[in-house]
């Protein structure tokens, strides 16, 4: 297991370095100059040009890189141009909320997508299966904006129920809204790969063989098919959570989330480029640490996985 983890770890530094390479090219392709942005709309060309010495950017291009990794891989990722505030501050500020927005999205995501799924499965072709499956191609097909906004509207503006956006003093009530908006399309997802696998492992014939020995049928689905047909749904799971956290920029958008998706949108709109480099950042890292996180639970589902 050390082992793995160690090779994982060590494969995973070219992704991080290729993921800090396209950053720092897409920040360097974006419009807009930054030392303009700081200096204001009434900036004189002598400021701006100091500001530009400053920075950095009046340097070639591959010193302005090696720069921007050597910061990267330090975390000194500079201040914001909108509060002069620490970038790596900036992002671990709003980490509490899009964590508490994100766990209790997954949180109605999983157990809802897991039941769609395998009551699809274990009644396939009933009307059960075509119902569920219905729930799961609208809940994959509703864009998120439209499903947050259609709540707002039936909850909070006609039948005044939940309010419609902000954090509030943290309470559930402000944190309803935006987790059903942000676990519907997970739960769809879920309920769909759910479905898929499971019609896979109870076709097999070890299956045929626990019914024949006159075992249990709640044993035959959960004990033996669920767990064999997990690792697909672990897999979706340990994709859609790190997204979640690092940022659901529609939702905490629409519902004025103070966390990091917001954060994102809040930088792109006022040409924050040093946020921007952070926000992507914190996402590749969360990406990469999911991914071994998954890894290693298939070893618990599959005993047949070993990592030497």
């Amino acid at each position: 297991m050390g082992r793995y983890i160690a090779r994982r770890l060590i494969a995973a530094i070219p992704v991080l370095m290729g993921v800090i390479l396209v950053v720092f090219i897409l920040s360097t392709l974006v419009p807009g100059d930054p030392a303009r942005i700081l200096s204001g709309q009434r900036g004189d060309p002598e400021t701006i040009e100091r500001i530009r010495h400053e920075m950095g950017l009046d340097l070639p291009w591959y010193i302005q890189m090696v720069r921007f990794y050597k910061d990267a891989l330090t975390f000194n990722l500079g201040r914001s141009y909108r509060n002069n505030m620490k970038v790596t501050q900036a992002v671990i500020s709003r980490i509490p909320a899009s964590a508490e927005l994100a766990g209790a999205a997954m949180l109605i995501a999983i157990p809802l997508g897991m039941i769609l799924g395998i009551i699809s499965a274990v009644k396939q072709y009933s009307l059960w299966d075509y119902a569920s499956m219905i729930l799961a191609l609208l809940g994959v097909s509703t864009p998120v904006f439209f499903a947050g906004l259609l709540m707002i509207v039936i909850f909070c503006v006609l039948l005044g129920w939940l309010p419609g956006t902000g954090y509030g003093d943290g309470s559930l009530t402000y944190l309803i809204l935006p987790a059903i908006t942000l676990g519907i399309r997970p739960a769809a997802l879920i309920a769909r790969i759910t479905r898929s696998s499971m019609l896979e492992v109870i076709r097999q014939d070890y299956i045929r063989t626990a019914r024949s020995k006159g075992v249990h049928e709640r044993s035959v689905v959960f004990r033996h098919a669920l767990r064999n047909a997990m690792i697909p749904v672990v897999t979706v799971i340990g994709v859609d959570v790190p997204s979640l956290l690092s940022g659901a920029i529609l939702t905490e958008t629409i519902f004025c989330w103070p966390g990091i998706g917001r954060l994102a949108y809040e930088a792109v709109i006022n040409r924050d480029f040093p946020i921007q480099r952070g926000v992507v950042l914190f996402m590749a890292l969360i990406f990469l640490a999911a991914t071994l996180i998954v890894d290693l639970s298939y070893g618990f589902f599959d005993p047949r996985i070993r990592y030497e």
